[in-house]
């Protein structure tokens, strides 16, 4: 009984965690400037995928919406070693999401944005995975998310290829 009740309070877990990721979310890409009307960014050349700034703008809330409900869905289910990792895995990936704007945008830091940036698909995908295994629609909230990260690491390759020197070390 106090299993499927915890399963029905998700959604007041949501009603903090959804505003929670979607606020850092926009608060790391608007610290560090990201996106068209970033001078540095506006100078480089892009690849013919590259998709209008607006798309960005409706994409990511959506996301960032999604992956608050299912981690809410996940830290409503009763403490396991397996939902445990599963939330550890999320909240890597979540912080790594978070550094990606300031290393890109902010840093100039291209190449090293593109290794942050694959470990985050890893750890996002082992996360859905989990996720999946402790309640399937948490996993599967995950999977646009994870489809938009190797699109965006895609982006990422080809502006580093597109530009070489463009960016700096985040070493010197």
């Amino acid at each position: 009984m106090a299993e499927r009740e915890a399963r029905r309070e998700w959604w007041r877990i949501a009603c903090f965690s959804v505003p929670a990721i979607m606020l850092a979310g926009s608060l790391s890409g608007y610290l560090s400037n990201s996106g068209y009307g970033n001078d540095w960014f506006d100078a480089l050349a892009k690849p013919s995928f590259m998709p209008p700034g607006w798309v960005f703008g409706v994409v990511w809330p959506i996301l960032y919406f999604m992956l608050g409900v299912a981690v809410a869905l996940i830290l409503a289910e009763p403490p396991t070693r397996q939902r445990r990792n599963a939330l550890i895995l999320f909240f890597a990936q979540l912080a790594l999401n978070f550094a990606w704007s300031p290393i890109f945008f902010a840093a100039h830091a291209i190449q090293p944005a593109l290794v942050v940036i694959v470990v985050m698909v890893v750890l996002a995908a082992l996360a859905a995975g989990q996720f999946r295994r402790i309640r399937s629609v948490a996993g599967y909230l995950m999977l646009p998310y994870l489809l938009w990260l190797c699109f965006a690491a895609a982006l990422n390759s080809a502006i580093g290829r597109l530009n070489p020197g463009a960016g700096s070390s985040l070493l010197g």
